[in-house]
């Protein structure tokens, strides 16, 4: 309460302080959130999207999360996909009342053509918002499974979905501001939702992104340097081998460990639903028979 009497350095610790509660609220849920990751994964695998939807900070964290994940991972625009209330525009520039559209949400569901093979995920802080509401319930009308991120208990969107997720972060310093320590909590489950659900579906060797996309100079050298180190080799056989893999890192992975071309590189890859370290135990598997 006497939050604009403190010091700069007093408002940092009570900040830093309240911060560090947000990992125990997270703990605190990994039974539900791994209910929800598991699902993702299995939606992917049937080569279902995962949908969040939400308003304000909320809806502005999912797309944050699903934009994030074609470079990370190789994957589509379309396999993660945010919808946020008030469209587009509302996630560089507030759109007062848009999260109170119980409407909005199906009509956006509608607009990217939702299928009964997507997972649709409502993303709201308080636990009520009529946006998130309106579009799991939607979702659930025609056969989706949905799930639910809140930071309240007993919330109002957990009634309306098959798993939901209630991190209990509290109250925010600055009453009401739900940007801060639920904005993070939220943060932190969906980095869990998008990452683990891509790894469990090969999008990652050990733990060496080998589907990411390399469109810059940057990602080019660490592309080398992800291959280097997953296969154990040179920079001059990294980059020979990439140059060969038609640069996937994933498929000269593979043919650097097995001694293989990359045709048979891409079809052990294909006979192992497109993980590097089962390919691998496939080439281990046939040398020992």
């Amino acid at each position: 309460m006497d939050l604009d009497y403190m010091s700069v350095r007093e408002i940092l610790e009570v900040m830093n302080m309240e911060d560090a509660g947000v990992v125990n609220a997270v703990k605190a849920s990994l039974d539900s959130i791994e209910r929800l990751v598991a699902q993702a994964a299995k939606t992917l695998a049937s080569s279902g999207r995962i949908i969040y939807a939400g308003a304000g900070t909320s809806g502005r964290l999912g797309i944050l999360d699903a934009v994030e994940c074609p470079p990370t991972f190789g994957v589509s625009y379309d396999t993660v996909v945010g919808v946020i209330a008030g469209g587009e525009n509302a996630f560089i520039r507030a759109k007062e009342g848009a999260e109170d559209d119980l409407e909005g949400g199906e009509a956006d569901l509608k607009n990217i053509r939702l299928s009964s093979g997507d997972l649709v995920i409502g993303l709201t802080a308080s636990g009520r918002t009529p946006y998130a509401i309106g579009a799991v319930r939607y979702a659930k009308s025609i056969g989706c499974c949905t799930g639910a991120v809140s930071c309240n208990g007993n919330a109002e969107i957990s009634k309306c979905v098959d798993i939901a997720v209630e991190l209990k972060t509290g109250p925010e310093i600055i009453a009401g501001s739900t940007r801060l320590k639920a904005g993070t909590a939220e943060k932190m489950v969906l980095n869990m939702i998008s990452s683990v659900s891509m790894i469990q579906n090969g999008k990652t060797y050990k733990n060496f992104m080998v589907d990411m996309k390399s469109t810059n100079f940057k990602l080019e050298k660490r592309t080398v340097n992800i291959v280097m180190k997953a296969a154990e080799c040179s920079e001059e056989t990294a980059v020979q081998m990439l140059e060969a893999a038609h640069h996937d890192a994933k498929t000269a992975i593979v043919m650097i460990k097995a001694s293989v071309s990359r045709e048979e590189a891409k079809a052990l890859l294909e006979a192992a639903g497109g993980r590097a370290g089962k390919a691998l135990q496939l080439v281990n598997q046939e040398i020992s028979h």
